[in-house]
């Protein structure tokens, strides 16, 4: 229930215009400062999840690993995604929320 809800979420932020996925337009975005929150795939490579870990502690955007590239990519209608970065801070807190609840 809680994983259609985010990946409904997501969705709905993609068609607004809310969303960028890919480690080059999520890394730019969270040095530029308009990421309000980062999900990467569980799937990613180690060196993806460490390079997105170290890279949002340092500029203070929330991160999570959520669910598989499939499904993240499946979501924002596309193949697959290992890195999506959320702009809008409404679209921000409700995927939070939800999925802070599915755990």
């Amino acid at each position: 229930m809680k994983q259609s809800k985010v990946t409904g979420l997501i969705g709905l932020a993609v068609k607004a215009g809310k969303i960028v996925s890919g480690e080059f337009c999520t890394e730019r975005e969270i040095k530029s400062g308009k990421a309000k929150l980062v999900i990467v795939a569980e799937d990613a490579s180690d060196n993806t999840r460490k390079k997105f870990k170290n890279m949002c502690d340092f500029y203070h955007v929330p991160l999570y690993f959520y669910q598989n590239k499939e499904t993240l990519g499946h979501a924002m209608g596309k193949e697959f995604r290992a890195s999506l970065a959320v702009l809008d801070e409404g679209f921000s807190e409700s995927i939070k929320k939800n999925i802070e609840t599915k755990e």
